[in-house]
């Protein structure tokens, strides 16, 4: 055929093909759908904050795959892309890159430059900027990022529609963003409170529970009496944190630890500041741990915070935003001792009380080393403190028994890949222990849209919030003026104030489906997308993304986002370790697209099942490549064959028994990676389609080619090139959602539409033996091996073969006779009944 290259290559292909993709529109995603047409996939978006890793690749891939199985299938596909460019990680990167730190109090600098546009120098100080400017880098710096992913995802060849294409920092993200918070605070699943929060005090900003990891870290028993108030004796404690002394609200051992029971509401007095505190029950108290009994202080732990809540204890907060020991005592407590700790950091502080401890003979031995968890951001660097602030928090579930029980039904409505992983978003749902934390202290984010009546004293009325009307969103409370006041009444007695925060990155991300299917903007999307056939994300934000969107859907719709919620797995080094940029142990997926091909790192991506933590491994990514350029050879062979005729029907065509049972195995090959597909187990059908394609190369397309080059007539040989054809359209339609631009590159040599535009391959139904080929194949495979033996060239002409085998296989036998003689060079072939099977080969004398 002309359109058959001499020389099939997969160099070059991607930017070929991907530029065709465009120009044809290939995967835009129909308008007019009606919503039992479409298949709508809620993708997620990638924090643009530096570089996309293999994990990304990983599992980027295996949506892709499942948005092709389904558009091949006849499905209108809604695969939006959208990118995560709010929150804390730009706000670093930004800082980093261009050398400044946001200070609000500064004032907006029009045509700001930076001190740098890269890697600042180590020892350079940041310049501090208003916050409009910093804005305004974030925008730049966001902008340039975002260009170099969509680059990277076209070299994947992501089947997305970029025309549906989202940021969660735009105007519709934001407007979005506050219409759904705003109905959160009207339906009363959002409130505001001053109460103890998680906090980082490097970025000085509250955490929610679902951003916390714990890290092994140092420390220490001190082990401290308390002497009892009515001077009868004292009780030993030990705690990790002595620092926290002057904090300290109440004593707390298990009810049923019958050494402690005497002493259940009597005090005792607090070593060094003098503060007397009760001692009490509590069932979260371990016998086991240190001395069996605890102190309590506002706050060391999350334990604490539960508590000081649950036993309604008084408040001694004394860490402050900037992670300092506040300057002023707490009430009851000694100032002239809590002098002596004021303004230091905890573990500065912690070095001053065990100095007094010591001084005072109060400490009981040497402090005793241990490892133990401590509660960290999962971007930050230093220990999360404690610390009471007002913050907007949403429900979740955390403290109400029913909205948590109808969350995790919730989650029962949707069919999870693979099935374990709900159990994951069970176990985490049950152990909430607080509402959604969803205000940030940072910059660059969606603003949250109130503002705060002041008294006559300028202090803020929380319980009287003024909320912006929909048609006004979005808006931005510290530049725009409230219905009813003036700019000039900002921050005025008997004025108003604007929320100073934004809201948490997931806040916004928890509203990828209404966001990128444009809820309620009028052009009827949302209604054909909605619920959403498929969330697909890694493993490990269960806790976070899938969570936090089922939240928000069960808020504002009453329904479960999706149909399907597909997990992909983690990418492990080597090591079996996970790649992360922390470990240093990650793998750049450009140099691998141009070292194997796009294909290689896909074939590689599929390979890893729903779920499943994957090894990264190149040899992996070499098969792939193998693979595609088989693809590219074995069709260029069989489109040389002779032009089959194809004005007979199929049925009629195929009528050589050996043809019928190859296309029996293809039929069991297409109903396998069907059913794969459907369950989403992509792994699986590549598997099966990949096993069988080597079998068709290296068995089936050698054994008929002499038929198909009409070594029997016009006949024979019609049925083998009509099977040959029907097998390759179907293998290449099958690899077509795994390997798309190879895929796309040999179709087209005998198509004049793409592949990703065919429809998904159907079994046959013709009527054939699919195990009747398989003795047939190892008689010649018995031949070749022969010759192989013997240091002959596979096309030596054999005098005779005898094959000896029992009776059932005689008829499959005889009926491969001619392909056997043409593929083997065969003169005679004789067969005998017996128990095994075997074969008997004498090979032509040889000049």
């Amino acid at each position: 055929m002309a359109n058959i290259p001499d020389k099939p290559t997969l160099d070059g292909i991607e930017n070929r093909w991907a530029d065709q993709w465009d120009a044809d529109g290939t995967y835009s995603f129909d308008m007019s759908a009606v919503r039992d047409d479409v298949f709508s996939i809620d993708t997620p978006p990638p924090t643009v904050s530096g570089s996309l890793h293999m994990g990304h690749i990983f599992s980027y891939t295996h949506t892709d795959i499942v948005a092709r199985y389904q558009r091949m299938k006849g499905k209108k596909v809604f695969y939006p892309m959208g990118w995560d460019d709010n929150g804390l990680p730009t706000e670093r990167r930004v800082q980093n890159f261009f050398g400044v730190r946001c200070d609000p109090s500064h004032s907006y600098e029009a045509g700001f430059e930076p001190p740098f546009r890269g890697d600042p120098p180590k020892k350079h100080q940041a310049v501090p900027i208003s916050r409009p400017n910093f804005l305004e880098l974030c925008d730049e710096l966001v902008e340039q990022d975002e260009k170099v992913f969509e680059a990277l995802y076209r070299r994947l060849g992501v089947s997305v529609d970029w025309e549906q294409h989202y940021a969660t920092i735009d105007e519709r993200s934001r407007r979005v963003s506050q219409r759904a918070f705003l109905r959160n605070v009207q339906r009363g699943e959002a409130y505001s409170q001053e109460a103890p929060t998680l906090w980082d005090i490097d970025f000085r900003t509250a955490v929610a529970q679902a951003e916390m990891e714990d890290r092994e870290r140092p420390a220490a028993y001190h082990k401290i009496p308390f002497q009892k108030a009515d001077g009868t004796g004292s009780i030993d404690i030990d705690t990790t944190r002595p620092e926290l002394l002057a904090a300290c609200v109440s004593l707390v051992a298990h009810p049923d630890d019958e050494r402690f029971q005497p002493h259940f509401g009597t005090k005792v007095i607090v070593p060094l500041y003098g503060q007397e505190v009760e001692i009490r029950a509590h069932e979260l108290a371990q016998p086991d741990k240190g001395t069996g009994i605890a102190m309590i202080c506002t706050f060391g732990d999350t334990t604490d915070v539960t508590w000081w809540r649950e036993l309604n204890l008084e408040m001694r907060a004394i860490i402050g935003r900037d992670g300092r020991l506040l300057p002023d005592a707490p009430h009851d407590v000694d100032p002239e001792a809590y002098a002596l700790i004021a303004g230091k950091y905890p573990n500065q502080a912690q070095r001053a009380v065990v100095e007094q401890l010591t001084e005072q003979g109060i400490l009981i031995g040497e402090p005793r080393p241990l490892q133990h968890p401590v509660k960290f951001y999962e971007r930050g660097d230093r220990p999360l403190e404690i610390v009471t602030s007002r913050q907007w928090y949403i429900r979740n579930g955390g403290r109400d028994a029913d909205l948590r029980a109808d969350l995790v039904a919730r989650g029962t409505e949707m069919d999870w890949h693979p099935g374990h992983m709900q159990h994951r978003y069970d176990n985490w749902v049950e152990g909430l222990n607080g509402d959604w934390l969803v205000s940030r202290q940072r910059f660059f984010g969606v603003p949250v849209p109130i503002w705060y009546r002041l008294d006559a004293a300028g202090e803020p009325m929380y319980d009287e919030p003024l909320l912006p009307s929909e048609d006004l969103l979005p808006i931005d409370p510290s530049t725009d003026v409230p219905n009813g006041f003036s700019a000039d009444q900002r921050d005025q007695p008997n004025g108003f104030a604007g929320d100073p925060d934004i809201l948490d990155t997931w806040a916004t991300s928890s509203l990828t489906p209404q966001i990128a299917g444009h809820w309620e903007e009028g052009d009827g999307l949302f209604e054909r997308v909605f619920p959403y056939d498929m969330r697909a994300q890694g493993h490990d934000i269960i806790r976070t993304w899938l969570f936090s969107t089922i939240t928000r859907s069960h808020h504002e719709h009453g329904v479960a986002p999706w149909s399907h919620a597909a997990l992909s797995g983690w990418i492990l080094d080597p090591d079996r370790k996970k790649m992360s940029k922390s470990k240093g142990n990650v793998v750049t997926p450009m140099d691998l697209f141009d070292q194997y091909g796009t294909d290689a790192v896909r074939y590689w991506s599929a390979s890893g099942r729903p779920g499943v933590d994957t090894a990264y491994s190149e040899d992996q990514m070499k098969v792939g490549r193998k693979l595609a350029n088989k693809l590219l050879n074995v069709t260029k062979f069989v489109l040389t064959f002779p032009e089959a005729d194809a004005s007979i029907p199929l049925a009629d065509a195929v009528t050589d028994p050996v043809d019928l049972s190859m296309l029996a195995k293809l039929d069991e090959v297409i109903a396998e990676a069907t059913a794969g597909f459907e369950a989403f187990d992509y792994a699986r059908a590549l598997d099966r389609t990949e096993s069988f394609f080597w079998w068709f190369c290296d068995n089936y397309v050698e054994l008929v080619k002499g038929r198909a080059y009409n070594s029997r007539g016009p006949e024979a040989a019609n049925s083998a090139l009509r099977a040959l054809r029907e097998a390759l359209g179907s293998v290449q339609r099958l690899f077509a959602p795994m390997i798309p631009f190879a895929t796309e590159e040999a179709w087209s040599w005998w198509n004049t539409n793409s592949v990703h535009a065919a429809s998904w391959p159907v079994p046959s139904a013709l009527t054939g033996d699919a195990t009747l080929i398989d003795p047939i194949i190892d008689t010649l495979a018995h031949v070749r091996r022969a010759k192989t033996e013997a240091k002959q060239s596979q096309k030596a002409a054999v005098e005779s073969l005898v094959v000896t085998a029992p009776a059932a296989l005689h008829a499959a036998v005889i009926a491969g006779d001619g392909d056997l003689r043409d593929a083997g060079s065969i003169a005679t072939v004789s067969l005998v009944e017996g128990d095994g099977f075997s074969c008997a080969i004498t090979l032509a004398p040889t000049d």
